[in-house]
């Protein structure tokens, strides 16, 4: 099962986008060039521990990427959407 879908089922995200990417970076001394798909995952901070947890379990890297951004802003339906999903 797709990672997106098992934070969705769990109902830890209400949406996950799915993004193809290229990423160069450094890995235990070596420079990798890799296709990855980035995920933007919609969910409420109290949720975040719990999410990570979900990502660590299901992910196939070693040290996934898990980097938490605020929503510091946003259309009120849209918000309490994100809300109604995850609980």
């Amino acid at each position: 099962m797709r990672l997106a879908d098992v934070l969705i089922e769990a109902r830890l995200a209400a949406c996950v986008q799915l993004m193809p990417i290229e990423s160069v970076y450094v890995w235990k001394n070596e420079v990798c060039n890799e296709n990855e798909i980035l995920l933007l995952i919609k969910t409420k901070t109290a949720l975040y521990d719990k999410l990570a947890d979900a990502i660590r379990e299901n992910h196939p890297y070693e040290v996934p990427e898990l980097i938490q951004l605020p929503i510091t802003g946003g259309s009120p339906e849209y918000l309490r959407w994100i809300d109604d999903c995850v609980g």
